[in-house]
């Protein structure tokens, strides 16, 4: 079968190639084979590329590819609660799903719903997860509070900003460049600033001065200063992406002086210290939500496994309005 991997750290498009490497072969006892079938492409697959995502990079040599949707194609013995042709996620088998099939655990796994398309279905797993975990699990918000967050137009920005209004908070965005405040505006946000001078002074003026408790922070680096000057004494900002490259800044005097917390989350050790049972519950509910559509995730383009690169040079671009997919058995 075909599969994307890589056998050394470096640029995406250096060090991924597209190889043969033999079938999982038949499913034992308590197993099944997944044809996968669309995965996104996330910020998280160049940092894997890079060895620099997670505590260390993956042992190499490594199939690329995190969150992905698969079709179940072969059904082990003792296996009863999936049937041949249910889709289920393929996060429960670990990362590595830019290959044909995959063989994997069934237990925890569960059939998604059929209402659904495939490729909202491939984006679930990851980025709709980190928006709700991050929007209940650190600070208990009241109706009409507000939220604070960068990189606002990004897929775990959408889904906040959907998520918030749907639990009744509203949401104060940063984006990068001025023609993106409209196009969040119309998904649902309440008020979009653009980063640069005097951003904690004007993300306060898009506020009307209200306190805000809890932050986001995808980028780090000296964003993480400026949204710790804005949030409010007590407050906290969760770091949960390094697109800035890695190391967070911060004044100590939030930290010491108005007790703002700097958290971090991070889905995949979620993923680990979780039920079997919390897991299925949360995306239930979060795909009833893209049932809904309270979440549809813009999409801007797919390509065939065999266009890889073509996809990552995609992806990697700036001022893209949706996400990058592969699609594969389909």
């Amino acid at each position: 079968m075909k599969a994307v991997q890589f056998s050394r750290f470096g640029p995406a498009a250096e060090v991924a190639e597209l190889v043969e490497v033999p079938d999982p072969g038949p499913p034992g006892v308590g197993e099944i084979i997944i044809e996968t079938l669309a995965s996104p492409i996330n910020p998280s697959e160049f940092l894997s590329f890079e060895g620099r995502f997670g505590a260390k990079g993956p042992q190499l040599p490594a199939f690329a590819g995190g969150e992905a949707v698969g079709r179940v194609a072969a059904i082990g013995g003792g296996v009863s609660h999936l049937k041949l042709g249910d889709r289920v996620l393929t996060q429960y088998a670990g990362r590595g799903s830019w290959r044909e099939r995959i063989l994997a655990k069934a237990d925890g796994m569960f059939a998604l719903p059929e209402e659904i398309g495939t490729l909202q279905l491939a984006m679930l797993a990851v980025n709709p997860a980190t928006a709700w975990n991050m929007l209940n699990n650190f600070v208990a918000l009241k109706p009409g509070e507000w939220i604070l967050q960068n990189a606002g137009n990004s897929s775990v920005g959408y889904n906040v900003v959907r998520m918030a209004r749907h639990l009744g908070a509203r949401s104060v965005n940063v984006v990068r460049r001025d023609d993106q405040v409209e196009p969040l505006l119309t998904k649902g946000a309440d008020a979009v600033v653009v980063d640069g001078a005097d951003l904690p002074a004007r993300i306060a003026a898009a506020v009307g001065g209200e306190p805000i408790r809890l932050a986001f922070d995808a980028v780090s680096g000296g964003a993480t200063r400026h949204l710790a000057n804005a949030v409010a004494p007590g407050g906290s900002v969760v770091v949960y992406g390094i697109l800035s490259g890695g190391r967070s800044e911060f004044d100590a005097t939030d930290v010491l002086f108005r007790d703002v917390s700097i958290r971090g989350f991070w889905l995949t050790v979620w993923f680990r210290t979780i039920t079997h049972d919390d897991k299925r519950d949360l995306y239930r509910r979060l795909a009833t939500m893209m049932t809904d559509a309270t979440i549809e995730i813009p999409i801007e383009a797919t390509y065939r496994m065999s266009e890889f690169k073509r996809a990552l040079a995609h992806a990697a671009r700036p001022h893209r309005t949706g996400k990058v997919l592969l699609v594969m058995n389909e």
